[in-house]
């Protein structure tokens, strides 16, 4: 795999798990989202680069947790991955089965086995039904049960989420955020899956609702044997939930690594900057450390940094390499994987952190097309 695919330095995703068969494979994943011009030629004048490379492996049993900034495609992944999105380029492996290309019909079946909870408890349920035609229809689309058959499901599945029973007879205007969004997760299992998407399940909650979600999830997970793919922003939130950690910046994975591993020993300069972020309840820790702040804004993935995609904001930046050769994710001692050149220097001190803002490339500034939501 070249340095451009965003994948291992010739290490297999399925080698990455230490031997055990992953459940969902991702071998360098791309989704392009072209931009056009004009209004009757239409021409293709450019690509948003949502995801660009990824390659990940995700272990049946586990949740993995991935992180980065809004836009750096981290929802595109998980929704590509359960092919609502047809990727650019690359392959998505589920239980030993090349999905890539598979036509609706093929999918059909397998859709029953992935499931996504969406981020927003408010948009992602039919006002117009009732809760429990909202829980039961993966049921009737699926063939699973008859009517009666259903209704019990329904019942029994609110009551696993921590809903009453009654609940199936009313509708989601009549219900705080944290509980439609159980709704939402009554409704992802509702088929029984192996594996759910949750694209940012608790960003839209309170705090102390945020952790009765995060437990809940955690005992559906040993409950029902699921794997999850947990997608968010909060650094805290993913700690407490997910057994390993990718962390993505502007459509590629930059590290990977166990969660507690990632905390205590992050490598990549984009993770540190983000682990720098987050505030620690020790008022005399959080006193004396020092947050790092990113130069400028994340690039447009329309037009990205050429090389490797941080170094327009890396506050350890070398004047050459990282500028001329994209880092590989490659596999350490630790168990870390991590896509810089220079991460053992910088952890061993080697490599000094720049007081002034890198060096930005002045193609980078052109002006380039607005891109679609990522």
């Amino acid at each position: 795999m070249g340095a451009d695919a965003g994948g291992r330095d010739g290490v297999t995703a399925a080698q990455s798990t230490n031997g055990a068969a992953p459940l969902v494979e991702l071998e360098n994943l791309k989704l392009y989202f072209p931009i056009k011009s004009g209004v009757v030629l239409d021409r293709h004048v450019g690509d948003v680069r949502a995801v660009d490379g990824v390659t990940l492996a995700i272990r049946r049993g586990e949740t993995l947790g991935l992180v980065g900034e809004s836009g750096c495609g981290k929802s595109t992944v998980g929704r590509t991955i359960l092919r609502l999105y047809k990727p650019t380029a690359g392959r998505i492996v589920f239980d030993g089965r090349d999905i890539t290309k598979l036509g609706e019909g093929a999918l059909r079946p397998l859709r029953r086995r992935m499931q996504m909870v969406f981020q927003d408890p408010f948009a992602s349920l039919n006002p117009r039904h009732s809760v429990g035609r909202i829980v039961g229809e993966p049921l009737r689309t699926h063939g699973l049960a008859t009517r009666r058959e259903a209704a019990a499901r329904v019942r029994d599945l609110l009551l696993t989420v921590g809903l009453p029973a009654d609940a199936a007879n009313r509708y989601p205007h009549e219900f705080s955020g944290g509980q439609r969004q159980r709704i939402g997760l009554a409704r992802a299992l509702s088929t029984n899956p192996d594996f759910i998407v949750a694209d940012e399940p608790v960003s839209a909650l309170d705090v102390s609702i945020q952790a009765q979600m995060i437990n809940l999830f955690e005992q559906l997970q040993e409950e029902f044997e699921l794997t999850y793919l947990f997608i968010a922003h909060d650094l805290a939130v993913v700690r407490h939930i997910s057994d390993r950690i990718a962390v993505m910046y502007l459509g590629t994975v930059v590290e990977v690594s166990p969660a507690d591993e990632l905390y205590d020993n992050p490598l990549h300069p984009y993770t540190i900057s983000l682990l720098s972020a987050v505030p620690i309840p020790d008022p005399v820790v959080e006193k004396q450390r020092e947050s790092i702040l990113l130069a400028g804004d994340v690039p447009s993935p329309a037009n990205p940094p050429s090389a490797c995609r941080f170094h327009t904001r890396c506050p350890y930046v070398q004047p050459t390499r990282c500028r001329d050769e994209a880092p590989v994710l490659r596999n350490l001692a630790t168990g870390h994987e991590v896509a810089c050149h220079w991460a053992e220097g910088i952890k061993a001190g080697e490599i000094k952190r720049h007081e002034l803002p890198p060096v930005f490339d002045p193609g980078l500034q052109e002006a380039a097309p607005e891109p679609p939501p990522v």
